[in-house]
């Protein structure tokens, strides 16, 4: 009985191990299918999640400078975690500030492919390894093409071309760079914060990731390989 149940054991850890490391190689080539958060929002809303996957060069450059910006300022040169932010983070935290995540790209990424809303020690090991497989497994360009194309970014809305159509009637290459900062600026709060009707608070935000865009887009470097 012992040696089945350590046999199980080892079993389903390869499985966990090992699955999803396919799926990230698959995730090269193919669209992502689904994750669990759309899964996990489909069963609170009743209705599968507005989708339409596009490709990178569908996305406008100011979009991609945003999110750069705002979200992950050395995308192009971690390896997956930001040792740096991590460490700032912890040092505004230290000296009495609100502790803020540090959550690079690639993080959110393989958080969102495979992981759970929440917290925990387990749920962040699985992160930290999971994103370094990420990074292992797919260029950057890539990684930045999946996490436009699974962010939420409303109420059943989740990738960068629902996102333009549901808030601004037009398609993701269509977006302006004001709307692109806008729908960027929402990230942290999407079922909350409105891109084209924001409260006082989204409105700053917009105005930051606005005023941030340009810097955002001289970190690009690394879409061209």
């Amino acid at each position: 009985m012992r040696r089945r149940l350590l046999g199980g054991l080892v079993i389903l850890f390869s499985l966990t191990v090992t699955l999803p490391v396919l799926a990230i190689a698959a995730y090269r080539y193919l669209p992502v299918p689904a994750t669990p958060l759309m899964v996990i929002r489909a069963v609170e809303d009743g209705a599968w999640p507005a989708r339409d996957w596009v490709a990178l060069d569908e996305v406008p450059r100011e979009v991609l400078g945003a999110i750069v910006a705002a979200e992950d300022n050395n995308f192009c040169t971690h390896h997956g975690v930001d040792w740096g932010a991590v460490r700032d983070a912890y040092e505004e935290w230290e000296a009495g500030g609100s502790l803020r995540g540090a959550s690079t790209v690639s993080m959110q990424v393989a958080r969102n492919l495979f992981l759970w809303n929440g917290g925990g020690a387990i749920r962040k090991g699985m992160e930290v390894y999971l994103t370094a497989m990420v990074e292992a497994l797919l260029p950057k360009r890539r990684i930045l093409e999946i996490y436009v194309n699974i962010a939420e970014w409303g109420p059943g809305v989740f990738g960068i071309e629902a996102a333009a159509r549901h808030h601004f009637g037009v398609s993701a290459r269509q977006l302006t760079p004001r709307q692109a900062a806008a729908l960027v600026a929402i990230l942290p709060a999407p079922r909350v914060w409105s891109p084209n009707q924001p409260t006082e608070r989204a409105a700053a935000r917009i105005g930051i990731v606005t005023a941030r865009m340009p810097a955002g887009l001289s970190r690009l470097a690394c879409l061209e390989t």
